[in-house]
């Protein structure tokens, strides 16, 4: 206990000193994290043998990693991606595979031991580069849309090379080829060994043993069965879950749900066969559209980001020096051999597929690196005999070596985005001191209005916007708003979600504001929601979400304009006025009785009930209009 303890407070000590001096240095926190690892193990020996087992561990950083941004894509966004993810991936891994392999060939390597290299190289490193990604804020750039793109269909990209590396074995120790192609490990050898390590066989290795020895059919029956698994239980019971630990009113266990969803997918995925990061992205993109998405990033995020520090300390204490002095030029060759091959290849596709300026470049340099995913293709070809031990051990070293270059690359290609004409640089977000009775999210054109009727009206509101400029503009005429994305839970929080009277929702981004309200919704039933909608579809969405008011952004305008045509027509300014307010209260019914039939998936006109019902509605309001005349016609009699 007390050597567990101590070897702790060495990794978290090595944590709190290094990664604040990184940052400070405008080094990134991944550069710190590697350099402490380095500190602590190579040169100070402080850690040792325990770092492998611990970078298992702490791959589990890379699975909530990739939960998290499933979170932030609904199945529709996922299918938009299509293209990026079998074009721009597909061709990112294919030609990455040939050229390293070509090179390794070169160098006198045999053709199977070359493929291995090739595939294993090809990958990037999922979680330096997301990390870095997010904390220099270009996810949602153009260049960092593809980087993430590229990224998945390599994660996907896995699962056949994990099942193709076996079929270029020059061995295959410890399983035998069953003649219908499955491979089957010797169950009583596996037992002997699990009794030889001093315990009995578990009821997982018991679940590994019985997929392992199914027939290549059973094989892929169980995959299809694990994948359904997911994406049935994210859609049909994860509310039913929720609502039943709600009861238990404990804020514990939220986080304990949320743990359990990730080891048990990831579990699951490891059992078939399959990467536990990919399972665990597609249940995030299943849960993407649920209710309980906020609760379920505020839970992950700190272990996600400790897990992950933890996993780039292991990669730096696990560089081994010696080797690297012993071939010292050979070996950094290789290095920046796999950077520059991978680069140029990434340069040229990212010119293909339009991605020009500093995108272009973010692309190129940001996914240049090997990955984690590396060391588990390397350990892989070593156990099924397709790579000898000392090619794997260099091979180790070249990965961790690109992955330990890889933030001076996104340092590099912050040079360059500074040269470029069309760089620009966003402000941190601002530390948020003031609570209100209003809290106005998005301060365009429309929330502009609502602010300055509320402030000239004798109340207090806290503005929201995540645009620097527009704060920027605000600040110059004497508005106070504060610079912070309004859908995160922890600026709604320091703004006084808690004890705000009324919420305005004004975002440009539909998807964002929805998701706003569904949030806002959930952690205050109470709250009055006024929220901005561009038309009726806007409208349906925001009214399921739980928005109380919602105001299509043109429609007072645009009844507006028609009163002035009836006037110019011939009507009095009172009959014009009176039709509007008809108008006006019978189109706010409508929308109300429409919402109930509306269907998400469905497009209006193929909805037979409520084209029924839009077409009585529409005879309603004629009915009114006819009505009103009678009753003018009477008064003028």
């Amino acid at each position: 206990m007390e050597g567990f303890l101590f070897q702790a407070s060495i990794y978290l000590a090595a944590a709190v000193i290094a990664v604040p001096i990184a940052a400070r240095l405008g080094l990134g926190s991944v550069l710190g994290y590697l350099a402490a690892g380095i500190l602590i193990g190579p040169v100070l020996g402080l850690v040792g043998a325990e770092t492998k087992d611990l970078q298992h561990f702490a791959e589990f950083g890379v699975v909530m990693m990739l939960f998290l941004i499933g979170l932030e894509l609904e199945p529709k966004a996922l299918w938009d991606m299509r293209h990026k993810l079998l074009g721009l991936g597909g061709l990112q891994v294919g030609l990455s595979t040939l050229a390293l392999m070509g090179i390794a060939m070169a160098y006198g390597q045999p053709w199977g031991v070359s493929l291995a290299i090739g595939l294993t190289l090809s990958l990037s490193s999922t979680a330096i580069v997301l990390q870095t990604l997010t904390e220099k804020g270009l996810m949602q750039t153009a260049g960092g849309r593809s980087v993430f793109s590229v990224l998945l269909a390599q994660d996907i990209a896995v699962i056949p090379m994990l099942a193709f590396l076996p079929l270029i074995a020059v061995t295959l120790p410890d399983a035998i080829m069953s003649p219908d192609g499955s491979i089957t490990v010797d169950v009583a050898e596996a037992e002997a060994a699990a009794e030889s390590a001093g315990h009995a066989a578990s009821p997982a290795d018991a679940a590994f043993l019985f997929v392992d020895n199914l027939p290549a059919w059973g094989v892929t029956l169980v995959t299809i069965g694990a994948i359904a698994g997911i994406i049935i239980t994210g859609v049909f019971f994860t509310r039913p879950v929720f609502r039943y630990i709600h009861s238990a009113k404990l804020r514990e266990m939220y986080t304990a749900l949320a743990l359990l969803i990730i080891v048990g997918i990831s579990f699951l995925m490891m059992l078939v066969g399959l990467s536990p990061a990919l399972g665990a992205f597609l249940a995030g993109v299943v849960l993407a559209s649920s209710e309980f998405r906020h609760e379920l990033e505020t839970d992950l995020e700190p272990f996600k980001g400790l897990l992950l520090g933890l996993f780039f300390i292991t990669v730096g204490a696990g560089i081994n020096f010696e080797l690297l002095a012993s071939d010292f030029v050979i070996i950094i060759g290789m290095a920046s051999l796999v950077i520059l091959v991978k680069g140029l290849i990434l340069f040229i596709l990212g010119r293909i597929f339009k991605l020009r300026g500093r995108d272009q470049w973010l692309f190129a340099l940001g996914l240049a690196q090997a990955g984690e995913f590396g060391f588990v293709l390397v350990s892989f070809s070593v156990a099924t005999g397709v790579m000898p031990d000392g090619v794997a051990e260099t091979l180790l070293l070249v990965i961790a070596l690109t992955m330990l270059i890889t933030p001076l690359l996104f340092i590099v290609h912050g040079i360059i985005s500074k040269r470029s004409a069309d760089s620009h640089t966003r402000p941190p977000d601002d530390e948020i001191d003031e609570e209100g009775p209003v809290i106005i999210a998005g301060i365009g054109r429309f929330g502009q209005v609502v602010n300055r009727l509320v402030q000239a009206s004798g109340f207090e509101t806290v503005v929201l916007d995540h645009n620097p400029n527009t704060i920027a503009v605000m600040r110059r005429f004497g508005f106070k708003a504060f610079l912070g994305d309004p859908t995160r839970a922890d600026v709604l929080r320091k703004a006084g979600l808690a004890d705000a009277r009324v919420l305005v929702v004004a975002l440009d981004d539909r998807k964002s504001a929805r998701s706003l309200v569904a949030y806002a919704r959930a952690q205050r039933p109470d709250l009055h929601i006024v929220a901005r909608a561009r038309d009726r579809t806007d409208v349906y969405h925001l009214y399921q979400a739980g928005a109380d008011d919602i105001v299509r952004e043109m429609f007072d305008s645009s009844l507006r304009a028609g009163r002035y045509v009836l006037e110019n027509l011939g009507l009095s300014e009172y009959e014009a006025a009176e039709a509007q307010r008809i108008f006006y209260h019978h189109d706010r019914m409508s929308i109300r009785e429409l919402a109930q039939l509306w269907r998400p998936d469905v497009d209006p006109a193929d909805n037979p009930a409520y084209v029924k019902r839009a077409k009585e509605l529409e005879k309603d309001l004629e009915t009114a209009f006819l009505n009103r005349s009678d009753e003018d016609e009477v008064k003028k009699a």
